[in-house]
């Protein structure tokens, strides 16, 4: 399904011209190789683009569509047209010269099989470089010696004759064409993909861009032990699929993380997504709403138009019309070693994932702070509400991100990882942020339970709720209120002494809190000690006569969730005051 999905999307691209065509690729080269007519080496130039990183600005290869790579592992394998000066001069910077030679030997040949009978003048002087090119004297050679340490760093190389790069030269790409596409070594058989009978890739191109994976590259599909064998059929002959669709596979998903701009980082987890039909269009509205990325739109119109497409209406969005039924895929991949983990993939139209989205957002609705202008909660400070903000790897568990991004994308109850990692940080920190309380309000309205009622799950604060666990969290907020009015700039207060045995065993603290209040409320002018006491007196009116001996997780969930809505409405109130 994730490959048959990839070459239907590489597809789509290469009918938009997009992507590049089968056998040919794009990949990073840092230096040209200047030739003369006559095969000599003339000067090598830098072909790297200045970008700017921060602030500062600096020097990155340029991406450049060339004949696709080879897959190497630890054998010689030739590159055509481009690769590092092992191969193309027979030299590197690893001690090994004897390797470098039998390189440049294997790079020789291969442009001997593909050039020999080509009349094309930048055929011949390629030819002829590689039949007069001494590896011996390389290193000395007057044309590298300005380049010499970044060409042996395992850059890429490319070759130019009279002033135009040699792999745009027609005869020299028809030839490389015709060597793709001849049948490949691999026996024929039918492509699991495709579904036609061809030549079996027995070795995939690799996928880069993967965070946390090697920077070489690693592989989707890959078998390297008898455990993944069956039948007498080894490597990838266990699951035959076509060098075409091998090829078309591994364009699309390189041609996706290459889009920084729509790749999306959360834990361990690099999460991509793509529309049939290739519109970029779908995947920049969907990541700056579900992850917060940045857009032409401002916060409000993108609401208005995500409010249309949930209604079933066509958006136009960056003169493209975002249809909602169409088609949408979500793939979050994460390193593995050489290869590469699936941590999900998702298939739904573009409609219902944004309305699972939204609906995740309205499970999370909560009453903020002031301070706090966001509007939405987005996965990433979500899964951040977990993390211990002193730590230096400020990622959520791995696991827990990718069941939480799964469960928001469809819709699906959430992980109690994701709770716990939240109830953890509260009894840390005696803190209740909008985030956490949020956590709570949503992981209960999609997993409720019997000793958390619907009538604590609020946006905002219930007075009218009998609750008991809800209204010692109120209580608790108040006598918090008294001590802080009482002794102005206390530095340890009873939220950070009490909190964590008032919400999990009131009956042992409550009747020490009510004692030290009535010390605190002696401190108090007339007026606001009246105004406190009456808080109290209600709050006390809907407990029974002996608190609760202990108080189950979820009961303390309910708890933390009425110190938090009455706390917000206590500093609501100040403000208003502060406002008058």
């Amino acid at each position: 399904m994730i490959l048959q999905a990839l070459v239907r999307h590489y597809e789509d691209l290469a009918a938009r011209n997009q992507i590049a065509p089968p056998g040919w690729n794009q990949v990073k080269v840092s230096y040209a190789l200047e030739l003369g007519g006559e095969g000599r080496l003339l000067r090598a130039v830098s072909v790297q683009e200045s970008k700017k990183r921060g602030d500062k600005e600096v020097l990155t290869p340029r991406l450049i569509e060339l004949p696709a790579p080879v897959k190497r592992t630890v054998g010689i394998a030739p590159n055509f047209l481009c690769d590092n000066s092992s191969y193309l001069l027979g030299i590197d910077g690893k001690g090994n010269p004897t390797r470098a030679r039998a390189c440049f030997a294997a790079c020789k040949a291969l442009h001997e099989q593909l050039l020999s009978g080509l009349a094309s003048p930048s055929a011949q002087a390629l030819l002829r470089f590689f039949r007069t090119w001494d590896p011996e004297a390389a290193e000395a050679h007057p044309a590298l010696q300005d380049h010499l340490s970044g060409i042996m760093a395992n850059a890429n190389l490319v070759f130019r004759f009279d002033g135009a790069f040699v792999h745009m030269d027609p005869a020299v790409r028809q030839a490389w064409q015709t060597h793709y596409s001849a049948e490949g070594d691999g026996p024929r058989m039918v492509c699991l993909v495709t579904g036609q009978e061809g030549s079996v890739e027995a070795v995939h191109p690799s996928i880069k861009g993967v965070q946390g994976a090697q920077s070489s590259g690693a592989a989707l599909v890959s078998f390297n032990a008898p455990a993944f064998c069956s039948y007498g059929k080894e490597q990838s002959l266990n699951a035959p699929i076509s060098k075409y669709a091998a090829f078309a596979y591994t364009s699309a998903l390189n041609h996706l993380l290459a889009d920084r701009r729509h790749v999306y980082l959360m834990g361990d987890t690099t999460v991509v997504c793509w529309a049939e039909g290739g519109d970029p269009a779908f995947p920049d509205a969907f990541g700056a709403f579900t992850f917060g990325a940045a857009c032409s739109y401002t916060e409000q119109e993108l609401r208005d138009m995500i409010k249309q497409l949930l209604k079933g209406n066509p958006v136009e969005y960056d003169e493209a019309l975002l249809d909602p039924e169409r088609p949408f895929y979500i793939l979050g991949l994460a390193p593995n070693a050489a290869r590469l983990s699936v941590r999900f993939f998702l298939r739904n139209s573009y409609g219902a994932f944004l309305k699972n989205v939204q609906d995740h957002y309205d499970r999370l609705e909560i009453v903020r702070p002031s301070y706090d202008k966001t509007v939405n909660l987005m996965p990433k400070r979500l899964l951040g509400e977990t993390v211990n903000p002193n730590s230096r790897d400020k990622s959520a568990s791995p696991n827990m991100t990718a069941a939480v991004l799964r469960a928001v994308l469809m819709n699906e109850p959430y992980p109690a990882t994701l709770l716990h990692g939240a109830l953890l940080r509260i009894r840390a920190e005696h803190e209740v942020t909008r985030g956490r309380a949020a956590i709570i309000k949503a992981y209960y309205l999609k997993r409720p339970h019997k000793d958390i009622p619907k009538e604590v799950l609020t946006v905002s604060l219930n007075p009218d709720s009998t609750s008991i666990p809800y209204t010692l969290g109120r209580l608790f907020s108040v006598l918090e209120a008294v001590q802080s009015a009482a002794n102005p700039g206390i530095n340890t207060t009873v939220k950070d002494r009490y909190f964590n045995a008032a919400s999990s065993t009131p009956s042992h603290i409550f009747p020490v809190l009510l004692n030290l209040s009535q010390k605190h409320l002696r401190k108090l002018d007339t007026g606001l000690r009246i105004h406190y006491e009456k808080q109290i007196a209600a709050l006390a009116a809907l407990l029974p006569e002996e608190f609760p001996a202990q108080l189950s997780l979820p009961r303390q969930g309910s708890f933390q969730l009425g110190y938090y809505h009455q706390t917000q409405k206590r500093y609501e109130k100040k403000e208003d005051a502060d406002h008058e």
